[in-house]
């Protein structure tokens, strides 16, 4: 964009820019986070955005139309704007940033090696207390897959007993072979935690290894005439191989190493990663990545290490990568500190490494052209189902767009409001907003006038502001929640903002899946199979999550607040940081004194207390 063009209070904010490096974050009007990134030279890099080059790409071009404030935080180095910008992007979560799809931590499993008796677990957080962790996986079923198919092999503890060896009895889990039960001294510790080691060598990727060694126990058990003992060992070698063969694990030497590759369309990209350890390809997972749409494949590629690594429980020595990064050097420099020792980034160019790059490459693709295939199916679908609607309703266009409203509350209090909006019969995440309502009313009739009202007032302002927002986008269809009066309630807000004969409204009753129209007496019955009717039902069903979902949130919090306020040293500081890390205040119970003590900001003594106070 050319610098006449520039609205004044950019072009104000662009010439005070340092040329230091440091983070930048760019806001919206309202506050939001639109996007985060780092520089070498803040004032060179965020310039360049309103350039005619970057102004041609309209991903760029959306999000500076947005832009109403430019904030930095400059840095001593450019390892430590790296650090920064990771944190803010986890704490924002900006829209315009490219983020690993899904608003989640991928799941690991846990292993309690600091303690006497480790327990085997699977978590979604790595707190630093001497645990061991094996993962990513891609989904809970995964972890709980493969730790199914190890526990009669390494039967270990999942209670929270004290462990004496002194108990009386086991649980069900020992006598059907699933624990050690060190509890009653059937196993002493050294013997347990050799089970454990095991366990975590086997996860390690050193398959081999831990098989010679059971053989050998076997052939000398026979040897000592121990045939039971010996049958126990033949099972389990005959099983683990099972496993082995499970996991296809694949010998192509070398040390530990993450091999990562990459396809992408227009707007996603799918990442894939084989899992090295000690020269086995011991598992591969596939992960997608957003908002890649005018990104540079280096970026793309950039970002993705970023924060894969960021939460990753550990680092390989090697990661072979399909090109090189022009960030190489400092995400090389900050993968060592996270490792304890050097990581190498290379692009292999030949030879058996270019061959698993090449395969990685190849499943990549397989995995993008089967998500297009599904696209394709379900496109066909929300197609036939617009239409279908469009027809019943008798609408003057088909409801491309629709957004659906509810109303969520407890007797009165923490009123709350949601919209959702599916865009071509799918639900579009990024335009959903939630609505907490000015004064606590039991009156659902009122809310949702309130809440589309505050809609309807956005899209108002939205006409005034240059690009415009997600806000001035009218729907196709609104549909609330309810009945009769809900859908009264609609059409009165409506006609306040004289749209009443250009954006369709209907009600859709929960009891007997009644469709209410403006100006018919009678409700729309469609059929129980009817496609027009799923996605009513799906935008509805969605509506109602999000806005149970939020007001479970604030009553949390209010909860939460009390609850805290009464410990002494627990100001609002601590309490942010508490409620941020774990979300909820019975995740806050359920934490160990370690995990407590982890969040920055907590002490030991601290993490005590608040144990003792919440129970």
């Amino acid at each position: 964009m050319p610098s006449e063009h520039l609205p004044e209070h950019i072009r104000r904010q662009l010439d005070r820019l340092p040329r230091q490096p440091g983070v930048y974050l760019m806001k919206s009007a309202s506050g939001e986070v639109l996007y985060v990134g780092k520089a070498v030279n803040l004032r060179q890099r965020v310039r360049s955005y309103w350039s005619a080059t970057s102004q041609r790409v309209p991903k760029i071009r959306h999000l500076t139309a947005q832009v109403e404030t430019i904030e930095t935080w400059v840095t001593d180095s450019e390892l430590e704007a790296l650090l920064l910008e990771n944190t803010l992007i986890k704490e924002h979560r900006p829209r315009y940033n490219v983020r690993l799809k899904d608003d989640k931590r991928y799941p690991y499993i846990r292993i309690t090696w600091h303690e006497d008796y480790p327990k085997v677990m699977m978590t979604r957080r790595m707190v630093r207390d001497g645990s061991r962790y094996f993962g990513p996986f891609t989904s809970v079923w995964a972890v709980r897959e493969t730790l199914d198919l190890l526990r009669r092999q390494f039967p270990y503890l999942t209670c929270n007993r004290t462990i004496t060896g002194q108990d009386e009895r086991a649980c069900l889990y020992y006598h059907i072979g699933l624990c050690a039960a060190p509890c009653i001294g059937a196993v002493t510790k050294e013997e347990y935690r050799a089970i454990i080691q095991g366990l975590m060598s086997f996860l390690d990727g050193h398959h081999q290894e831990l098989l010679n060694q059971l053989q050998r126990e076997m052939e000398e058990a026979a040897e000592r005439l121990e045939f039971e003992r010996a049958a126990v060992l033949r099972d389990r070698i005959a099983a683990l191989k099972r496993v082995v063969e499970h996991q296809k694990v694949v010998d192509v030497g070398g040390g530990d190493r993450d091999v990562i590759a990459f396809a992408r369309d227009r707007e996603s990209a799918c990442v894939q990663v084989f899992f090295i350890r000690g020269g086995k390809l011991i598992g591969r997972e596939s992960f997608w990545l957003d908002n890649t749409e005018g990104e540079d494949e280096a970026e793309v590629m950039a970002s993705f290490l970023k924060q894969f690594y960021g939460e990753a429980a550990s680092v390989p020595a090697e990661i072979l990568l399909p090109q090189d990064l022009d960030e190489a050097l400092i995400i090389r420099q900050w993968l060592a500190q996270k490792r304890g020792a050097d990581v190498m980034l290379r692009v292999p160019r030949e030879g058996t490494e270019r061959e698993l790059l090449e395969m990685a490459t190849r499943n990549a693709l397989e995995a993008l052209a089967h998500l297009r295939d599904e696209w394709a199916a379900q496109e066909h679908r929300h197609t036939v189902a617009i239409d279908e609607l469009q027809q019943v309703l008798h609408l003057p266009r088909p409801p491309v767009r629709v957004e659906c409203y509810d109303v969520s509350h407890i007797q009165g209090n923490h009123v709350v409001g949601s919209m959702v909006v599916f865009q071509k019969g799918v639900p579009r995440k990024s335009d959903y907003r939630r609505f907490k309502l000015r004064r606590d009313r039991n009156d659902d009739f009122a809310s949702m006038r309130e809440i589309l009202r505050r809609r309807l007032a956005n899209w108002q302002e939205a006409q005034h502001k240059p690009g415009g927002d997600k806000w001035g986008i009218l729907p196709d269809l609104i549909v609330v929640d309810g009945g009769k009066g809900q859908l009264n309630a609609a059409l009165s807000v409506l006609a306040e903002f004289e749209l009443d004969d250009v954006v369709p409204v209907v009600a859709l009753a929960k009891r007997e899946e009644e469709i209410y129209v403006p100006g018919q007496p009678d409700p729309v019955r469609l059929e129980r199979s009817s496609p027009a009717l799923h996605l009513l039902q799906r935008a509805r069903d969605e509506a109602h999550r999000f806005a149970v979902s939020y007001q479970r949130r604030l009553r949390e919090r209010s909860a939460l607040r009390s609850s805290l306020d009464d410990i002494p040293g627990i100001g609002p500081k601590r309490r942010r940081r508490l409620l941020r890390h774990f979300g909820s205040l019975e995740n806050i119970r359920q934490a160990s004194v370690e995990e407590l003590a982890a969040v920055p900001g907590m002490t030991r003594t601290l993490a005590e207390r608040v144990k003792k106070y919440l129970g």
